[in-house]
C-alpha cells in the first residue's frame, strides 16, 4: 500500500504535505477532498480523521496522521529538510509553531474569505488584515539570509511558503516586504513551483 493523502488543492496546508513528498521523491496517491462541498464531513472521512480536516495522511500500514506540520515532520524525519544542529532544529520548530498560531489564522483566513467566499473586505474583521500584516512584517525582520533557518531549505520555509505566496489573494501587498518577496521566489524555485 502506498501513502495516501486526502487534501484539497485550495489549501496551503495540503500543499505543504505535497511539497515534502515531491521534494523527497516519495510515491503517494492524492485524493482530492473538496472542503467546500462537505467532503470532510462524510462518515467515511470522519472515520479517518474525526476532526474532519485536510490534510490527512494514511500511512502504508493504514495508520492515519493529521495536521499539516505533524505530517511534514513525520515524512521528513531523517532528511535534510530538518536541520541536524539542535539550535537550528529548535528554530525550525519555532517557525512551525508560529506559522500555525500567528500567520495562518490571519493570512490564510483572510485569503479564504476574499478569494473563495468572495466576501467584501468591509465585511471582514479588520484584525485579520492588521495581524496578517504584522505576521508578514515579522517574517521580513526574521529573514536574515536566504532561508528562515540557517543556509538551507527547511520545513520552516515550506510551511510558511504555502500561504505567504498566495497572500495577495487576501489583499496583502508583498512588495511592502522585499525580503519576503525575494524569499518566496527563491523557495518556489527550489521546489520547482511556478510563481504564484
Amino acid at each position: 500500500m502506498t501513502l495516501r493523502v486526502y487534501g484539497d488543492s485550495i489549501s496551503g496546508n495540503c500543499h505543504k504535505v505535497r511539497w515534502v513528498l515531491d521534494r523527497l521523491g516519495r510515491p503517494y496517491e492524492w485524493r482530492e477532498t473538496d472542503v467546500l462541498s462537505g467532503a470532510t464531513r462524510t462518515p467515511e472521512f470522519l472515520a479517518l480523521n474525526p476532526a474532519g480536516q485536510v490534510p490527512t495522511l494514511v500511512l502504508e500500514d493504514g495508520r492515519t496522521l493529521a495536521q499539516s506540520n505533524a505530517i511534514m515532520l513525520h515524512l521528513a524525519e531523517g532528511t535534510d529538510l530538518i536541520p541536524a544542529d539542535a539550535y537550528d532544529r529548535a528554530r525550525m520548530f519555532e517557525w512551525l509553531f508560529w506559522e500555525q498560531y500567528s500567520h495562518e489564522p490571519y493570512v490564510a483566513v483572510r485569503r479564504f474569505h476574499l478569494h473563495y467566499l468572495k466576501k467584501d473586505p468591509a465585511e471582514l474583521d479588520p484584525k485579520l488584515f492588521e495581524r496578517g500584516s504584522a505576521a508578514l512584517a515579522r517574517m521580513e525582520a526574521g529573514l536574515e539570509g536566504d532561508y528562515l533557518v540557517g543556509a538551507r531549505l527547511s520545513l520552516a520555509d515550506l510551511a510558511l511558503l504555502a500561504y505567504t505566496r498566495m497572500a495577495h489573494q487576501g489583499g496583502f501587498d508583498l512588495s511592502l516586504y522585499p525580503r519576503v518577496k525575494a524569499w518566496v521566489a527563491r523557495v518556489e524555485g527550489d521546489l520547482g513551483l511556478p510563481a504564484a
